[in-house]
């Protein structure tokens, strides 16, 4: 019974992330065809490749708008199902694209789509489980998730050279039907009936006024959407910097690999770590490393060229090391006070930290043209505007004590 137990929750870690993996797919896998794919639709100014990964984070930001409330009326299943439908409608569209415009059109498509198995699977997540153990879970499901950025490259730059552009998102298409299908087959709904709420114009807006009583979740919230937006700046960029600034096209696949698996053996030690010391800890440390790496290379390279290649890996590597333990436990914290109303609390908070980096990563991605050094004055400011409210929650927090002490 024991061994069936641990299996039926290792096919669930496994689930779960392949829900979340399309995306990461969807993203990865063309970063070594956006010069190919710009030169194809027409595009002439070299920075606005990066819209073609930017815009597909506006739809994952909009999307959970509509399915957040769906899913708390009709069920989990039928909202992923709803997803997966219109991804497949945005691939056709940017198969079919022949200018920017209209890749952008299936790009946010694209990510609408995904938005549902994205944030269904965190409601799915924290219908089953809650506090430090939904972390846990959530490091687990994310470790099995980054596999997918460090091959997602390789795998875009193989079917790149041995097909087209298109292929990559034929393959796309093909890998959501089969993870459709197997969520179909595998996993039970996890609403409630008598959980269930009526489809109407009020479940938004009374979740919202629910949500903004929770200050906690709501400033976590916005600190993942500081610490996101910097880090969407790396993935629109770094095929720009690796491949036209360092000249490393056909290297680029494996640092990009290499840098996601820092990620990953950070989340991987977090599973670990945060039921010893808690996500609240961890975030603290490791938003003050994210803060303080960053600074290091400014002051280090301002007003200087880029650095050898070994050494921007490195700093890139301790980045995204501390990155690896905020993702996952910015999420579940920000999730964990408002399980009541999970399937609407994870499509606003996805909605704010995702609205937020947007504008946040295509304002600084116009920097990046010789060095790389924007994308580090980036990282400075996002991490060091969530500092200052992660002192300003600490310090409410000991107020509240004091007060209730007096």
């Amino acid at each position: 019974m024991q061994n069936q137990k641990a299996q039926s929750q290792l096919e669930f870690v496994a689930l779960m992330a392949s829900l979340m993996s399309v995306v990461a797919l969807t993203i990865d896998a063309l970063l070594p065809a956006l010069d190919v794919i710009g030169a194809a639709i027409g595009v002439t100014d070299i920075v606005n490749n990066q819209l073609l990964i930017i815009m597909i984070f506006l739809g994952l930001g909009v999307g959970p708008l509509i399915f957040g409330p769906l899913s708390d009326s009709l069920g989990r299943k039928p909202v992923v199902y709803m997803g997966f439908g219109i991804f497949f409608i945005g691939s056709v569209i940017c198969v079919l694209a022949n200018s920017l415009e209209v890749m952008i059109i299936g790009r946010i498509l694209q990510g609408v789509g995904l938005s549902a198995p994205r944030t269904i699977s965190i409601a799915i997540i924290r219908d089953m489980y809650s506090g430090d153990y939904m972390a846990r879970i959530m490091s687990f499901v994310t470790v099995v998730f980054i596999l997918v950025p460090i091959i997602a490259p390789a795998l875009g730059k193989f079917i790149l050279d041995a097909y087209n552009w298109q292929g990559i998102f034929y393959v796309q298409v093909l890998i959501s039907i089969l993870v459709c299908l197997w969520f179909w087959r595998r996993q039970p709904e996890t609403l409630a009936a008598e959980h269930k709420k009526k489809v109407s114009t009020t479940v938004f807006t009374e979740g919202f006024k629910e949500l903004i009583k929770h200050k906690r979740t709501i400033i976590f919230t916005v600190i993942s959407g500081f610490v996101t937006g910097s880090f969407m700046v790396y993935l629109s960029s770094s095929q720009q910097i690796f491949e036209i600034q360092y000249q490393l096209k056909d290297e680029f696949p494996f640092i990009f690999a290499g840098l996601a698996a820092s990620i990953g053996s950070a989340i991987l030690l977090n599973s670990s770590l945060v039921i010893k010391y808690g996500m609240e800890k961890l975030i603290s440390t490791s938003l003050l490393a994210f803060f303080v790496v960053s600074v290091i290379y400014v002051c280090v390279f301002y007003n200087s060229p880029n650095p050898s290649v070994w050494v921007l890996l490195g700093f890139f590597a301790c980045q995204f090391f501390a990155i690896g333990f905020l993702f996952g436990n910015l999420r579940a914290v920000a999730m964990d006070s408002v399980g009541h109303i999970a399937g609407i609390a994870s499509a606003i908070t996805g909605f704010i930290s995702t609205i937020m980096a947007v504008p946040i990563s295509i304002f600084i991605g116009r920097y990046i043209s010789g060095t790389a050094l924007p994308l580090f004055v980036g990282f400075s400011i996002c991490g060091g505007i969530s500092l200052l409210l992660l002192f300003y929650l600490k310090r409410e927090k000991r107020l509240q004590l004091q007060t209730g002490k007096a």
